[in-house]
């Protein structure tokens, strides 16, 4: 057995068949990744240069040395708690392959609930503004299922906003407007649409430190995890259209908090959106 947080899996000169790497690989990960098979298959197609089938399609091919090796040396990152998309560099996310660099936050699933809420309330031709874009995994999301839309993002931290200007372009969406900014600061409304997957989580969280791979100032936002969202909250109001919408990705146990700081702000409440968990994590509001 691998000692604690190292891998051998190219210790071994005898050639390994996909299935032994993969067993190997998984068995590396246990009790380290709530995902262990998942994340050696993910490792080793990327490795391969291949997707996934092709691991359970030709299950018994040898895998060379330099692959093995390189293979092992992933599997070694990850006993360190680099997230997955990190090592690939890229992310999946409402169906777009975005390339993702630590200097942004990995964009998940529940986000996606987020996009939906947007779809569902910008109005043909509407005018949609991103708050703190990260990757531009949103504002992207958005531009690719509405072409009609005019879509603008702003984000502060360049790491973060080379990241999604990246993407922008290699996904064709170059009539995405990306702004270095922070929260609403510069950018000209009204705005049909404001949405923002703001920091959430309370400083100290314990779950920090699963994340601690990814960009703190993308995570945490004060002592109850609100800081973020009442910061944008004026700037946010301000730029919407008479009727506009915002809609705000927050923790799974913040929905009334959240809700209040935009009744506060002059927002009337609207049906928020749950994850699968049954969670209520998108809160929405009509200027």
């Amino acid at each position: 057995m691998p000692a604690p947080h190292t891998s051998s899996l190219a210790a071994s000169t005898a050639p390994l068949s996909v299935k032994q790497l993969l067993l190997e690989g998984a068995e590396a990960l246990e009790g380290i990744s709530p995902t262990p098979r998942l994340d050696a298959e993910v490792l080793l197609a990327h490795t391969l240069g291949c997707d996934r089938s092709r691991l359970y399609a030709w299950p018994d091919a040898p895998v060379g040395d330099e692959p093995r090796a390189a293979f092992s040396t992933l599997i070694g990152q990850r006993l360190k708690g680099i997230p997955v998309a990190y090592l690939r560099g890229r992310q999946e996310f409402w169906g777009l392959d975005l390339e993702i660099g630590p200097g942004a936050l990995i964009p998940r699933p529940e986000t996606e609930h987020l996009v939906e809420a947007i779809l569902n309330h910008l109005p043909r031709g509407g005018r949609f503004l991103d708050l703190g874009t990260g990757s531009g995994a949103v504002a992207l999301a958005v531009a690719h299922e509405r072409p009609d839309a005019v879509v603008t993002a702003t984000e502060r931290s360049p790491a973060a906003l080379a990241v999604a200007r990246n993407n922008r372009d290699r996904l064709g969406l170059s009539r995405v407007t990306l702004v270095a900014t922070w929260w609403t600061h510069g950018v000209r409304g009204p705005f049909d649409v404001i949405a923002s997957n703001p920091p959430y989580i309370a400083d100290g969280d314990l779950c920090l430190h699963a994340l601690r791979h990814e960009p703190v100032e993308a995570l945490t936002a004060g002592p109850d995890g609100l800081d973020a969202i009442r910061a944008l909250l004026p700037g946010a109001v301000a730029a919407l259209a008479p009727g506009g919408i915002l809609a705000l990705e927050h923790g799974a146990e913040q929905g009334a908090a959240v809700a209040t700081c935009m009744a506060e702000a002059g927002l009337h409440p609207l049906a928020g959106a749950h994850d699968l968990a049954g969670h209520l994590r998108i809160a929405t509001g009509r200027r």
